[in-house]
C-alpha cells in the first residue's frame, strides 16, 4: 500500500532539498482525494481503482527488449528506477535527482516543480523512486537524440517515473521519450518537466504504447524562456487509459511552442488529452494540431485552453483538434477553448468530429479504387500530415505501421461502420 512509512524511509537517505520536496508531496497526497467523473477536469473518465489499493514496486523489474525505431537508448526508467546507459551524446549530463540535488540544490529547485494538490502529481512527489535529470549546458548543441525509455513491467503495481529536462541559454537538443509497459494490470503516473533557458531550442517526440491493461496518467510541464522554441510530437496508441495533462508556460518574450500529435484508440481504450497553453510573454506564438481516430468502443477526449494574459501583446495562438469516428460504438469529445485578456492578439481554434467523408470515398471509387482500399488511403492520409511532422522521423515508420495495423484489423474483422 501507499503509506507514509515508504516515503519517510526514502527521504531519510536523500539530500535536504529533495527530502523537503518529498515531505511536501506527502502532505499534499494525504489531503488529496481521488478524482471522479463529476470533477470537470476528469469529465468523461471513469477511474475504476483507488490509490489505497495500489502498491509500489519493491525493485526494478526485468527490462523489456529495446524499442523499435531508435538506434540507442541514453537512459531507461523501469518501474520508476533509473538505469543510465553508457552511450550519451556529447555535452549531455544525465544523472539521478539525488546527485544534482546534492551538488546544486538551488538549481534543482529551479527546474523541478514543487507542491500540487493533484493526487497523482502529489503521489509522484511523495513516492517516486529515482528521478532522472537531463541537462544540456548553455551554448551547447547536441548532435544526436537523447532517447529515454520509460517502462512499467511489474504486475499489480503503481509507479511514478519523473524526468526533468533543462536546456541552458542558447542550447539545442532533441529528445525522444518512449512509454511502454507489459501486458499486466498496472498503473503508471509519469511526470516530464522541460525548462528552456533564453534562446534554447528543444525538439521532443513522445510515443505512448502502454500495454492493453495499463492505466497511464501522464503529466508534461513546459516553461519557456525568452526567444526559446519547442517543437513537440505526441503519439498516443496504447493503454486501457492513456491520459496526458499538458501545461505550457510561454513566459519569455518571443518564445514559441508547436505541437503536432495523433492518437488512435480501439477496443475499449480511453485516450484523454488535457492541454493548457499560457501565453504570458510578449510576441509569443503557439500552434497545436492533434488528430485522433477511434473505432470499436474506444473513446477520445480533447480539452484545450489557450490563455492569453493581459500584457501578452502580439500573441499568435492556434489550436485544432480533428477526429475520425470509425465505428458506431466509438466516441470523440472535443472542447477547444480560448481565454483572451489582451486585445493585440491573433488567435483561433477549431474541432471536427465525424466519419470518413463519403465524398472522398466516392472520388476514389470513380478512379477504380475499391472501398476497402479507399478507406485505408484516407486514414493513412489523415495521419500522415502529423506523422510527417514528428520531430524524430526515426519513430515515424513504426508509428505509421501501428496505425495501419489497428485500422486494417478492425476493417478485416468487420468492426467498422
Amino acid at each position: 500500500m501507499l503509506d507514509r512509512s515508504i516515503a519517510e524511509h526514502r527521504l531519510t537517505r536523500e539530500p535536504p532539498v529533495l527530502a523537503e520536496r518529498r515531505r511536501q508531496g506527502l502532505a499534499m497526497y494525504e489531503d488529496a482525494v481521488m478524482p471522479t467523473a463529476a470533477d470537470e477536469h476528469w469529465k468523461y473518465v471513469d477511474l475504476d481503482f483507488t490509490m489505497e489499493t495500489q502498491s509500489l514496486p519493491a525493485q526494478m523489474g526485468v527490462k523489456m527488449a529495446p524499442p523499435t525505431g531508435v538506434s540507442r537508448v541514453s537512459a531507461s526508467v523501469v518501474d520508476g528506477f533509473v538505469a543510465i546507459e553508457q552511450e550519451l551524446p556529447d555535452g549531455v549530463e544525465i544523472v539521478r535527482f539525488d546527485e544534482i540535488a546534492e551538488r546544486d540544490p538551488e538549481f534543482f529547485s529551479s527546474v523541478v516543480a514543487g507542491r500540487s494538490d493533484d493526487i497523482f502529481l502529489a503521489g509522484n512527489a511523495a513516492f517516486a523512486g529515482d528521478g532522472l535529470f537531463v541537462h544540456v549546458p548553455r551554448n551547447t548543441a547536441v548532435a544526436g537524440p537523447i532517447v529515454i525509455d520509460i517502462q512499467s513491467v511489474s504486475a499489480g503495481t503503481i509507479s511514478f517515473p519523473h524526468i526533468a529536462i533543462s536546456l541552458g541559454e542558447n542550447s539545442e537538443a532533441s529528445v525522444v521519450l518512449i512509454f511502454r509497459s507489459s501486458e499486466e494490470e498496472l498503473v503508471v503516473a509519469p511526470v516530464v518537466e522541460s525548462t528552456l533557458g533564453n534562446a534554447a531550442r528543444l525538439s521532443m517526440t513522445s510515443v505512448q504504447t502502454w500495454g492493453r491493461k495499463t492505466k497511464g496518467i501522464g503529466y508534461q510541464r513546459v516553461r519557456l524562456g525568452r526567444d526559446s522554441a519547442m517543437k513537440m510530437g505526441e503519439v498516443g496508441l496504447g493503454g486501457a487509459l492513456g491520459r496526458l495533462d499538458l501545461s505550457v508556460d510561454l513566459d519569455g518574450d518571443g518564445s514559441s511552442y508547436i505541437l503536432n500529435g495523433l492518437s488512435f484508440g480501439d477496443g475499449e481504450q480511453v485516450l484523454d488529452y488535457r492541454m493548457v497553453l499560457n501565453h504570458r510573454g510578449r510576441n509569443t506564438s503557439s500552434n497545436v494540431l492533434l488528430k485522433g481516430a477511434v473505432e470499436d468502443e474506444a473513446e477520445s477526449i480533447f480539452t484545450g485552453l489557450l490563455r492569453i494574459e493581459e500584457n501578452a501583446t502580439n500573441t499568435s495562438a492556434f489550436e485544432s483538434n480533428r477526429n475520425l469516428v470509425l465505428s458506431a460504438g466509438a466516441k470523440a469529445q472535443s472542447v477547444p477553448n480560448l481565454e483572451i485578456l489582451c486585445d493585440d492578439v491573433v488567435c483561433g481554434h477549431g474541432s471536427t468530429v465525424g466519419p470518413l467523408e463519403e465524398e472522398h470515398l466516392y472520388y476514389l471509387a470513380s478512379r477504380g479504387i475499391g472501398r476497402e482500399r479507399a478507406e485505408r488511403v484516407l486514414v493513412k492520409g489523415f495521419f500522415d500530415e502529423v506523422i510527417d511532422k514528428l520531430p524524430s522521423q526515426a519513430v515515424a515508420a513504426p508509428v505509421r505501421d501501428e496505425v495501419e495495423r489497428k485500422f486494417v484489423a478492425a476493417q478485416v474483422a468487420g468492426r467498422l461502420g
